[in-house]
């Protein structure tokens, strides 16, 4: 009998999980098709982005993709100046706001607020909060409430691939 009640537990977890993982694939579809009817200043066509990015860009900025940790060429970036997005050129987070989480992405404790959007993100299946840039509608990272408790105790944590970086010489 016991061997019957582990097997109905076993089971009863497995649906559950399921039904976990199903109820975050369904907010993530509701959540992909706020995003592709969301209207930004910055509107291109999907072979227009392919054209422009590269294809690790084009996976981050316009899919919501994720690079691969100590990967990226700013992660460990220490130079003065803004990171811009990679999609549009617009500034999004200021040198001095940069600090080392150990994560392997760039984070900052916080960016240009005038430039972000909040939104949420599914994909995982569940919730966390997604970092955009306000006028493409490029996906940046995510943001982390386990930051620096000295300034703002937020992580803007964000893919390289998504920032092009000015230095402080020639930014304007």
């Amino acid at each position: 009998m016991s061997e019957s009640n582990s097997s109905v537990k076993s089971c009863f977890f497995l649906v559950g999980i399921t039904a976990f993982l199903c109820i975050g694939c369904i907010n993530a579809q509701k959540q992909e098709s706020k995003t592709e009817t969301h209207p930004y200043p910055i509107n291109k066509t999907e072979v227009q982005w392919k054209a422009q990015l590269s294809p690790k860009a084009f996976y981050v900025l316009r899919q919501a993709g994720t690079e691969r940790p100590f990967t990226g060429k700013y992660h460990d970036h220490k130079e003065v100046g803004t990171y811009h997005c990679a999609g549009c050129g617009v500034s999004l987070y200021q040198s001095e706001h940069k600090f080392d989480s150990g994560t392997g992405w760039p984070s900052f404790d916080r960016g240009i607020d005038k430039h972000l959007e909040l939104g949420e993100d599914y994909l995982l299946g569940y919730r966390r909060i997604e970092l955009k840039c306000n006028q493409c509608g490029g996906h940046l990272g995510h943001l982390f409430p386990d930051g620096p408790r000295q300034t703002t105790g937020m992580r803007h944590c964000i893919n390289s691939v998504a920032l092009h970086f000015v230095p402080k010489s020639t930014d304007e």
